[in-house]
Formats: C-alpha cells, structure tokens, sequence
C-alpha cells in the first residue's frame, strides 16, 4: 500500500495565514491533515504574485509552455498511487473511480499541450484600402479557478491545463474536501515540472476566501464548477465588476427509456448514471423518465442492479459506492426520499443510511410535485416517472430549471434525435447514459446548469482568453479634418 504523507503534503500551504481546515476521511471520520487557508490577505499577495509572474509566461513560445504541461503529466503519472490514495480516502471515491481521474487528467494535460500550438487568431479582410485587420486570443492574465470535492483532481484539470497553455497565471481555490488531491499535490506536479513561480498558486478555504479572489481586482477571470446557488453569486459579482466568468453548475439530469427501448440495458446505463461515485456527480441521473409499457419492467431491472451493489470503505474494501461526502449531504439526501415516500413513492431497493454509507436506492411512482423529482439530490437515489407520450416525455424534460445532460434509450436513432432537438439541455446521449465526458469535445448546460461556456476541445481557446483586433496600413490616410 502506497505511504502518503498527509501533514507534509499539507505543509505546502504552510505560507498561508488563515485558520486551518480539517480535512477528515468520510468513510471513517479521521483526521488525515490540517491545512492552512488562503486569508484575504494571501489572496491578495499571491493575485499580485500572478500578475508579475503571467507576462514572462505568457511570452515564452507556445512549446516551451506545452512542455512544462507534457511534464507535468509525466510527473501526474508517476505520482499516481499519491492520488489516487489520496482520492480514495478525501474524496470517498473508489479506487477505479480515482485512477480514472488520474487518465483523464493526464489526456487533459496533453490536449491543452497541444492547444498551445493551435492558431490563434484570423486574418480578415477589411474595406478600408490598404489596412491589414488580425484577430487574436489573447490571455485573460490571471484566471481564478474554484472546484468541488467530488471529482477534485479532474475539475480542476479542465480548467488549469488550457488556461496555462494559453499563457494565464492561475489561482486555484480547491474544496475544502480536496485540498490536497484536487490542490496542493497539483501545485507540486507543476513545480516538478518547471512552471515558473507564481504561475500557478494553491489557496485553500472557505467561502471567505472564494469571495476575495471573485471581487480581487487582477483576477480577470472566474471558472467555476459547483452549485446553481454558489454560482448564481458568483455571476452577479463577475457581471458587476465587468469579468469573465466560466459557470458549470448543478443538474437534475433526465434519464430516458422509451417504450422501444432494450429494458435490460437501459437499466444497465440506468444504474451507472445514478450510482456511480455515491450519485455525487453533477450529470447524475437525477430523474429516470420511463414509458408506462415498459415501466415495470425497467424498476424490477433497475431495482435488481441496485440490490446488487456493495456499500462501504474504498479504502479497505472492495465496493461500488463508498461514503456520501458528509453528514449535512447524507441527511439531505434521507430527507428527499423519506418525503417522497411520505408523499406516496414506493421503495424497491436501498432508502436508509448507515453513518455516510447510502445504498443505492430506487423509487417507483414519482410523481414531479415530489421532492425526488424535482431536486437536485447529489446521492445514489433512482427515482422513476411515468410518461405515456412523446410530447409528455419533453414536459417533464423541460420542466426543471437545469439543463446539463440527458440520456436516451430506444431502438429506432431517429426517434431519439427527433426528441433530443426538443429537449433544453446542453448534452444528449442518445443509448448511452448521463454521466459522459469526452474532453475533445465541449461540454456544459443549459439554464440553471450554467451560463453557456463550454469547456474541451478548440473552444478552450474561445473560454480562457479576450479577444483584440490590431488593424495597421502601411501609410497613413487624410481625413477630413
């Protein structure tokens, strides 16, 4: 088993002067480490620290920058036992779950390597003779980014690896339950790799900490993944103060089955969407829209998938689900489906805690005036609704405020994309599930579930940067006066 040093990995924040943060492992409540937090006041030097440091960078040619990010994956890869364990006992994830964290990160890292050689700007024609019009990406100068716990170490990739390559500095604001695996060890990897000083600085915190990097004035830009209401601040004080902002936010995701649909695999996908990592997870399937012909059979499918799943240690066991993130999100999610139940939703599989350890758990018979319809539950709960048309099937779809993902089951594609175009949400899967990510293409939502930025692929050059248009003539003209 893999030695990590928790205090000393949390020694590297020992530069900061705000109270310390306890970072506990959920599945058995101990103490890994104590962590020092960004104050306002180290919020502050380290935005003055980036300003200095994001010019030199940005005016190194674009393959010295992509090394650094190609040696930092080499180093992410080399290091991935630390991560992963790290994952494992911070985060709750299961092992599977943090190595795959660690492959995506470092595919990420080898895109954004190779944005940094992308073009950058246009050529356009003007009507004006004699002038030369050039349009380019130029770096925001210093990018604010703040994560979340569930998936720590990816979260904060998608953002971190495009906005480096494209000549940012970046200040990286973890959660508080991922300060290290989704923070400080990533501070590390990019100091072994040669980032310059400054470039990239790690601020563990609270909410006080995330207000002084929002409302900081040389922080330029803003991405942030997390909740509608968190982000919903966020946009009104980036739109106050005239900034970027990059705002993937929370979900209450449609998984659909029609009557067509193969009942077995979509249980299958059903089970997956809705269980993977404990259902904490943004594009979980929050809400399992299924066509009254084929409805009991999908629940007694997907309620069998469920009964099967192992709940427990990640750590020291061999599971599926290991524990929710904390004691406020568990008994939120025993909240919703305790009223459900009251309100008249039957219990096919799971429904009950034991400490932070839910099992995955499948209602029959929602309807969408019940709390497991309507809310974004962050747990491994399956709620069923029945529908009986097409045109009813996009009702409920677009009754909900989110719009992050879908997925979509039939036999016949047509039908599918058919529905899809109808349906206000930034990604659709048709015969596949909600929980998707492939980081060669945009992604984001619709509505509550964010404010239209996409992060992945060639838009990342659109996403962390502003634009400058440069017009020039060889010589000048008269104007009138």
């Amino acid at each position: 088993m893999t030695f990590v040093d928790y205090p000393a990995i949390a020694g590297l924040a020992s530069h900061l002067r705000g109270d310390p943060l306890t970072v506990l492992e959920p599945a058995t409540g101990e103490r890994l480490a104590d962590v020092p937090s960004a104050s306002p006041a180290d919020v502050d030097a380290a935005a003055r620290a980036a300003s200095a440091a994001q010019a030199e960078w940005a005016a190194m040619t674009f393959d010295q920058r992509a090394a650094v990010l190609r040696r930092a994956a080499e180093r992410l890869r080399s290091q991935a036992d630390v991560f992963n364990r790290c994952n494992v006992q911070e985060c709750g994830s299961t092992p599977a779950k943090a190595q795959w964290e660690v492959d995506a990160s470092y595919e990420q890292l080898h895109a954004a390597a190779g944005l940094a050689a992308q073009p950058y700007g246009q050529l356009i024609p003007s009507s004006f003779p004699g002038r030369t019009n050039l349009w380019a990406h130029v770096p925001i100068g210093v990018v604010a980014i703040i994560t979340p716990w569930n998936y720590p170490l990816l979260l904060a990739m998608r953002s971190l690896a495009p906005a480096l390559a494209l000549g940012n500095a970046v200040l990286l604001k973890p959660a508080v339950q991922g300060s290290l695996t989704g923070g400080l060890l990533l501070a590390r990897i990019f100091a072994e790799a040669g980032l310059p000083e400054g470039v990239l600085q790690v601020l563990p915190g609270e909410v006080r900490t995330g207000d002084a990097l929002v409302n900081h004035p040389l922080v330029g830009m803003v991405s942030f993944t997390g909740s509608t209401g968190v982000g919903r601040a966020i946009g009104a004080t980036c739109g106050r103060l005239l900034k970027k902002c990059a705002l993937e936010l929370g979900g209450n995701n449609a998984f659909i089955v029609l009557d067509d649909a193969d009942v077995e695999v979509a249980a299958s996908h059903g089970a997956w969407a809705s269980f993977l990592h404990q259902g904490q997870i943004c594009m979980q399937g929050g809400r399992h829209l299924v066509h009254r012909r084929v409805a009991d059979a999908y629940a007694q499918a997907l309620a069998a998938r469920a009964r099967a799943l192992t709940v427990g240690d990640p750590h020291r066991q061999d599971v599926h689900l290991g524990p929710l993130i904390n004691a406020a999100q568990c008994a939120k999610v025993q909240q919703v489906v305790d009223d459900s139940l009251a309100q008249g939703a039957q219990l096919l599989a799971g429904g009950r805690h034991r400490g932070l350890f839910f099992p995955a758990t499948v209602l029959a018979g929602v309807t969408p005036f019940m709390p497991a319809f309507g809310a974004e539950i962050f747990g491994p709960v399956a709620p069923i609704t029945v529908f009986d048309s097409d045109d009813e099937l996009v009702e409920l779809v677009n009754a909900s405020d989110y719009g992050l993902s879908a997925g979509l089951h039939t036999a016949h594609v047509a039908r599918g994309l058919a529905l899809a175009r109808r349906l206000n949400t930034g990604m659709v899967h048709i015969n596949d599930q909600t929980v998707n990510a492939e980081f060669n293409v945009p992604f984001g939502g619709m509505g509550a579930s964010g404010n239209g930025g996409r992060f992945g692929g060639t838009v990342n050059a659109e996403e962390f940067t502003k634009s400058q248009w440069i017009s020039m003539v060889a010589a000048p003209s008269a104007y009138p006066f």
